[in-house]
């Protein structure tokens, strides 16, 4: 066994060659490695996929055996050459042809999100998004550099709903939603246009964005437009209630440092912002997965 000295020095390396691990995750998405192998049907050697790919030879067999090496791929040897299958991940996330793919979320995490986290030291010092040191774009304006092109903007809507193919299941299962009959998700500008009138407003990855101070005011907002005995469904990853963990959690809001004006919160915050507005009936369900659901009533 390694001394405890070298378990630390190889979990420092491990934590400084994550940006590595997410590279190589984002090119082979983008390259399409994952969906000439779904296309396939049978393992591909290195040669196959540079035909299908047009990439080069060298670079496409240090990709796909790293890959390998990230169970992201199998490999099997026969007769001395290695051939290539997709996993049970990345034929479920990975390849563009899967109802559960994460493809358009992982571009747009390796478009915008990883230019970011390039100033993360920057944010911690001016304690504002990095917009415009990353893309030139004023750091009030949230969802400018997200919307920059067409293209930018689709990848995102598309990248949001394959995020909820995978959670929204076990969210909306969270609470029994059938006294509920009139459900508004609400997106667009919530601050400025009129509310539908609803039995229930849905804020899925909403509240993150945002101060408490305009949290407030959108829940205000809703408050008063929700009929009697509806309410609000927040769906958010909750941090736990000391702030010291999930870790996943934690990043994600260093994340809302870096992308917005917001963060993730705990159940108490986000109760208190709730009861603040008029809700009552504070219910929370930790659903085990990536997002958790909260249930208040008006």
């Amino acid at each position: 066994m390694g001394s405890p000295q070298d378990h630390a020095y190889r979990l420092l390396n491990e934590y400084a060659n994550g940006f590595m691990v997410s590279q190589v995750l984002f090119a082979a998405c983008e390259l399409g490695v994952f969906d000439v192998l779904a296309e396939a049907r049978e393992a591909l050697d290195s040669a196959a996929v540079v035909a299908c790919l047009g990439t080069s030879s060298r670079g496409t067999q240090l990709l796909l055996d790293t890959c390998a090496s990230l169970k992201l791929l199998k490999v099997e040897v026969r007769g001395g050459k290695a051939f290539y299958q997709n996993t049970e991940l990345s034929s479920a996330y990975l390849a563009r042809g899967s109802p559960t793919s994460q493809c358009n979320m992982l571009l747009y995490l390796a478009r915008t999100t990883y230019r970011c986290w390039g100033h993360l030291a920057e944010a911690v010092r001016e304690g504002k998004n990095q917009y415009l040191q990353a893309f030139g774009v004023p750091s009030e304006e949230l969802f400018s550099a997200i919307y920059r092109s067409e293209g930018e903007r689709l990848r995102f809507m598309r990248g949001l709903q394959e995020v909820w193919s995978v959670a929204g299941r076990r969210v909306l299962a969270a609470f029994d939603l059938s006294q509920f009959p009139a459900i508004c998700d609400l997106g667009g500008d919530f601050f400025q246009d009129p509310l539908p009138e609803a039995d229930l407003y849905i804020l899925a990855r909403v509240l993150h964005d945002w101060t408490d101070e305009k949290c407030s005011q959108l829940l205000q907002r809703i408050q008063r437009t929700c009929r009697p005995g509806g309410g609000v469904l927040v769906v958010e990853s909750l941090l736990a209630e000391d702030g010291q963990g999930p870790v996943a959690t934690q990043l994600f809001s260093l994340n809302m440092l870096l992308q917005t004006e917001g963060q993730e919160r705990t159940p108490a915050q986000y109760r208190t912002l709730l009861s603040s507005a008029g809700f009552h009936g504070f219910q929370v369900n930790k659903t085990g997965a990536i997002y958790d659901a909260i249930l208040a009533r008006n």
